[in-house]
């Protein structure tokens, strides 16, 4: 292995096993339009992305939370390649863990939400 593939390995943050994560923490990180933006275009556009290739509405940092939450949530895997922060979704462990819920979500169009949770306009 070489230096800059340790380097690399070194500063992949920890994943957690599929198997121990919960239905409620799946919910609860899909449940912000912005992480579900980053899954769609993850699954739609079939190649992983660098965190600063999204197309999202928010600042840097506040992307960083939503890519952790997303993280910790067993829905995607993170890893370096030089100096940019990879992101993969986690399709197929992910349906392993619960069959059929990622195709149902993904299949689903949001409707027009301007963030306030409230989606009739009020």
């Amino acid at each position: 292995m070489t230096a800059a593939e340790r380097a690399g390995r070194d500063r992949t943050p920890p994943h957690p096993d599929i198997t121990t994560i919960t239905l409620q923490q799946v919910l609860e990180a899909l449940v912000d339009p912005v992480r579900r933006s980053i899954v769609r275009q993850l699954h739609t556009n079939h190649r992983d992305f660098a965190c600063g290739s999204f197309d999202l509405p928010v600042s840097k940092s506040t992307a960083t939370h939503h890519f952790h939450v997303l993280r910790e949530a067993g829905l995607i895997r993170q890893y370096y390649a030089g100096t940019s922060r990879m992101n993969t979704l986690r399709l197929e462990e992910f349906d392993r863990a619960f069959p059929g819920f990622l195709p149902a979500l993904l299949a689903q169009r949001d409707g027009e939400d301007d963030g306030d949770g409230d989606r009739d306009g009020g």
